[in-house]
């Protein structure tokens, strides 16, 4: 079986998420996402208007995903995260900051080979990304 790993904050689900999700889930068999944690979204000085236990229940929910665990508050504990999964696969999003060749030389440090692929195509919607969702909110 293959496990596929996704990674997200995923506050404001919009169709944007829902493609990344099914896209990366036609990867391999089983589809694992990594939530980010609000420790994490707050480190990065960013603000999640859904905290981390109502993303986890609602990104669960959703059709490809197949399990859903919170990532931790540090590199070494997200690390840590993706190890206990061992996936073969890690789905990038086409917007999200992961260097492919940091992450990969990361990843083998703690004893993890998976094939990196960044998902390019991006849904084709206007409201496509959660940065946007706030923005039409605001003019509403």
């Amino acid at each position: 079986m293959k496990t596929v790993v996704a990674t997200g904050v995923f506050d404001l689900l919009h169709p944007g998420h829902i493609f990344y999700l099914n896209n990366a889930k036609q990867l391999g068999d089983r589809l694992v996402v990594v939530v980010a944690s609000d420790e994490t979204v707050k480190k990065r000085n960013k603000k999640a208007l859904v905290r981390e236990k109502q993303r986890l229940e609602v990104v669960g929910a959703l059709k490809p995903v197949d399990d859903v665990v919170l990532g931790g508050e540090s590199e070494h504990r997200f690390l840590e995260v993706i190890h206990q999964i061992n996936p073969q696969i890690i789905a990038l999003g086409p917007d999200q900051e992961f260097d492919e060749n940091t992450l990969r030389g990361r990843l083998l440090e703690h004893g993890v080979n998976a094939k990196i692929i960044r998902i390019k195509k991006r849904w084709k919607g206007q409201l496509n990304s959660s940065k946007k969702m706030r923005e039409k909110a605001k003019s509403v």
